[in-house]
């Protein structure tokens, strides 16, 4: 592959960029540069050409109009092994660029401020980056396209350790990951520009909460062993920082297909806790809940609820890990677990237990779109972000809650609704005792959650995740000593299990809220 002897440079993110210029310049590497990349770089005292001096025309336009000029396009765009390409730049005394080092303006940035207005959104459509990211791409037998800082000191080792040059697989890869870039940039203006209508006299911005278009491209962050089964093939795409798709692991093997899809419900659900929380999920479904005081305490409440289907389940904590915590946790077999942090001394616990693999999650719960693929298609729909205001809630029956009933019926619906249908939920305050997940009748939901219950379930309340359609569903629970339900109400039978929850002496209230979970 060519050396690379001359590099344009114009970035938006100048991340790192003044090293990695003093790098290329330290290889005889010649530096061409525009407006701020150009004064970085002169102010970091090194040798730059002006953009404006090689094409011999001036920045214009507020600086809209620097790069695109044929100069800086044949340098580009020649290929070096065609013959009349050669003549041709010899032709007209334009010389090769053999790196092109852009990236672009933060439109995406500009699109996520609340009250962009239509000409600031405008200004922040990167025009000549994407065209020369795209022509080097193109071109990339003979140029290296850098598109991102993380990758510069791979490239400066590689450069130094080949004489000035690059692989031939270094240049494909880079080529791929700018197309790549160009892509999601094109896709986030579309996305953007297609919630904004141009009336008479002015722009009116009607973002939906559904786009028009639905556009999705993700790198592949990780090829999995297998997927659900080991017949089947997978893989991880994402990007960004946050969520469990982005977590950073610590510790264990490889996570799989099914550890991603058991954590990301783990973390959705111990998301939904302001007090120190664990969760245990078990094939989707929360087989142990609680929120307490401390974390351990929490842990310890979760899993004695249902220590059998604990054992090799999935855990999630809404807090740093502590050694108390790793203490207990470390006395049974688990498959992986999610935190937002680890102590050092609780790392050293856990870390003893070979097959358990460790998962720093960042941030909440994203505000993204939720989709599913079905066979022709994709189904998208907003998340299920609702949380419960106790002020809306619906005392229906001649007996209200005790407080204490009442906070163990709002601690049941945080769990319920991360419970597939039908869900019926048993709990206590702070901690969940049983669940019948996925049954195709919520009184089979509500006898299973029953039947599966460790701890007395007398005293306990009960949480619905769809109204109960006839009184049966009411009454299972109840004489699974249930005192007080929780459920959406909207049923024609509404009255009749109204009835049917006086005549047994059990607080219901209504939310006016489904969870349905598919």
């Amino acid at each position: 592959m060519p050396r690379i002897q001359r590099a344009l440079l114009s970035v938006t993110d100048k991340t790192g960029l003044a090293e990695f210029a003093r790098g290329l310049a330290a290889l005889g590497c010649e530096l061409l540069s525009t407006g701020g990349t150009a004064r970085l770089l002169r102010d970091a005292g090194l040798p730059v050409k002006d953009v404006s001096e090689v094409t011999g025309f001036p920045e214009i336009l507020d600086g809209r109009v620097k790069t695109i000029h044929p100069v800086i396009a044949a340098g580009i765009l020649a290929r070096r092994g065609v013959a009349a390409h050669r003549a041709a730049l010899a032709e007209h005394g334009i010389a090769p660029i053999d790196m092109v080092v852009v990236n672009l303006y933060a439109f995406e940035k500009a699109a996520a401020k609340e009250g962009a207005s239509i000409e600031e959104l405008i200004e922040n459509i990167d025009i000549g980056g994407p065209t020369m990211i795209r022509a080097a791409a193109k071109n990339f037998e003979d140029v290296a396209v850098v598109t991102s800082p993380e990758d510069y000191p791979a490239i400066l080792d590689e450069l130094r350790a080949n004489g000035g040059s690059l692989s031939r697989r270094t240049h494909w890869n880079l080529a791929r990951k700018a197309f790549a870039l160009t892509a999601r940039y094109d896709a986030a203006i579309t996305v953007r520009l297609a919630s904004i209508e141009c009336g008479e006299e002015s722009f009116v911005d009607r973002r939906p909460d559904l786009p028009g278009a639905l556009h999705v491209l993700l790198p592949r962050r990780q090829e999995l062993r297998y997927g659900e089964n080991p017949h089947q093939k997978a893989a991880l795409y994402a990007e960004g920082s946050e969520g469990v798709a982005n977590a950073v692991q610590l510790h264990g093997r490889e996570l799989s297909f099914n550890n991603l899809v058991d954590l990301d419900a783990a973390w959705q659900l111990v998301c939904e806790f302001e007090r120190p929380a664990a969760v245990i999920i078990k094939h989707t479904n929360p087989c142990g809940c609680a929120e307490q005081d401390s974390l351990a305490e929490a842990y310890r409440m979760a899993c004695e609820a249902d220590p059998v289907s604990a054992f090799g389940g999935v855990l999630a904590f809404n807090r740093e890990v502590d050694a108390d915590t790793a203490h207990e946790v470390s006395k049974l077999f688990v498959e992986a677990i999610a935190a937002p942090a680890y102590s050092e001394q609780a790392l050293a616990i856990l870390r003893a237990k070979k097959n358990l693999r460790l998962v720093a999650v960042k941030g909440g719960v994203p505000a993204e779109l939720v989709l599913r693929s079905i066979t022709g298609g994709v189904l998208a729909q907003t998340p299920d972000l609702l949380t419960l205001d106790p002020a809306s809630l619906r005392v229906v029956t001649e007996r209200k809650p005790t407080p204490e009933e009442m906070a163990a019926l709002e601690f049941a619906w945080k769990v319920c609704k991360h419970v597939k249908s039908n869900a019926i939920v048993y709990a206590r305050r702070g901690q969940l005792l049983s669940a019948g997940a996925g049954q195709m009748s919520r009184v089979f939901s509500a006898e299973i959650g029953a039947k599966k219950s460790v701890l007395p379930l007398a005293g306990c309340v009960a949480a619905s995740d769809a109204f109960f359609p006839f009184p049966d569903g009411l009454e299972t629970v109840a004489s699974h000593g249930a005192t007080a339900v929780i459920q959406p109400g909207g049923s024609v039978k509404d009255e009749e299990v109204i009835a049917a929850a006086n005549r047994l002496g059990v607080a219901m209230v209504f939310t006016g809220i489904r969870h349905f979970r598919h």
